[in-house]
């Protein structure tokens, strides 16, 4: 039998502490060996939450100890990434790179070259492609799937929030070139849900704007897409949205599916739940989506989330050569497209990809 893959943790903020760190323990084939965090408060939640793991002040302690590990996990913040991605393939480790991969479709490259040319792993954590109703919304594209809606034509996402105050975090205060404001946060996982479903894009139209006071990103954003399949995506992301709308709208011929409220699983992780709950990324009834047209609706159970698939995908690369759960050559071209989405913004124009 295998011995486990040991992994070390870089950063224990929330991605660290709500996302990475439990889904890793919970994953058979995956041991926490260590976490990287200097944070006293941080240093003694990890120490509670996962008494096992060492506890290091910083990755260079990480590199010393490479012969003993097998897996880097970068969920620091989003300045770091390229850096730390740069010396784990460096020290000839895997690396699980938390979203965004990188600020710019340049530097992303430059990590994927490196990681082919050492021969290590090199994959992005886009969990949201496990999101229940993503996964719905996927199956009702397939013709195994529940259908009905004919020929998409527009789809609509969004992630909205209400934040009207500035919280002080790094993603409101890092300089968007280097990965910081909503476009790269959660425009990270809205333009990789709309070239997961409908394909490349060819063109992108962007608004990024700053409507809250002393802000220095953007926090209330709109990408438009056109794909080359001829669908055409609408994509929102704010933290002033005192009313959110549907989190998915899919438009078709024949009818629509329109879904509001976001997938449960982030939820669960903050209130502590893990993955080996029998009802994991179950959505309750009443929050399913509706799918038909006009009067003529019904209710489509939203399909369990399930972000612990990533990393089972993370094994299934390391131990039975699979492809990497999410190809980075696909998170470049999300970069690409968030690119495109800044200078169409500064231009105000529509750009081509």
């Amino acid at each position: 039998m295998l011995s486990p893959i040991r992994v070390a943790l870089l950063g224990y903020g929330l991605a660290g502490a709500v996302f990475h760190a439990p889904l890793i323990a919970a994953v058979e084939g995956l041991e926490l060996a260590a976490i990287v965090t200097r944070n006293p408060e941080r240093r003694a939640r990890a120490e509670r939450d996962h008494p096992r793991a060492t506890l290091l002040d910083s990755a260079d302690e990480v590199w010393k100890r490479a012969e003993d590990l097998e897996l880097v996990v970068v969920a620091t913040p989003n300045s770091s990434h390229v850096s730390l991605a740069e010396a784990a393939i460096e020290a000839g480790l895997a690396v699980v790179v938390d979203k965004p991969l990188a600020a710019s479709a340049a530097d992303g490259r430059a990590l994927l070259r490196a990681a082919k040319d050492r021969g290590v792993m090199l994959t992005v954590f886009q969990n949201r492609r496990w999101d229940g109703d993503f996964l719905t919304v996927r199956e009702l594209l397939t013709s195994e799937g529940a259908g009905g809606l004919g020929e998409v034509v527009r789809f609509e996402s969004r992630y909205e929030r209400w934040r009207p105050q500035l919280t002080g975090g790094w993603r409101e205060s890092d300089d968007p070139a280097a990965g910081g404001g909503l476009l790269f946060d959660l425009g990270s996982h809205l333009v990789d849900q709309a070239l997961v479903l409908f394909g490349p894009a060819i063109s992108v139209y962007a608004e990024l704007d700053r409507r809250r006071a002393e802000g220095e990103t953007d926090d209330d954003t709109f990408v438009a897409l056109t794909h080359a399949s001829g669908v055409r995506s609408h994509l929102w992301m704010s933290v002033l949205a005192a009313q959110p709308g549907a989190r998915f709208r899919v438009l078709g011929s024949e009818a629509a599916y329109v879904k509001y409220g976001l997938d449960v699983q982030e939820e669960a992780l903050q209130a502590g739940r893990r993955p080996d709950n029998p009802s994991w990324g179950q959505e309750p009834e009443e929050r399913w989506g509706l799918l038909g047209s006009g009067s003529d609706l019904r209710p489509v159970p939203t399909r369990p989330g399930a972000y612990y698939r990533f990393y089972e995908g993370v094994v299934a690369t390391l131990r039975d050569g699979e492809l990497p759960p999410v190809d980075p050559e696909e998170v470049i071209s999300a970069l690409e497209v968030l690119e495109a989405a800044i200078a169409s913004a500064a231009k105000q124009r529509v750009i081509e990809v």
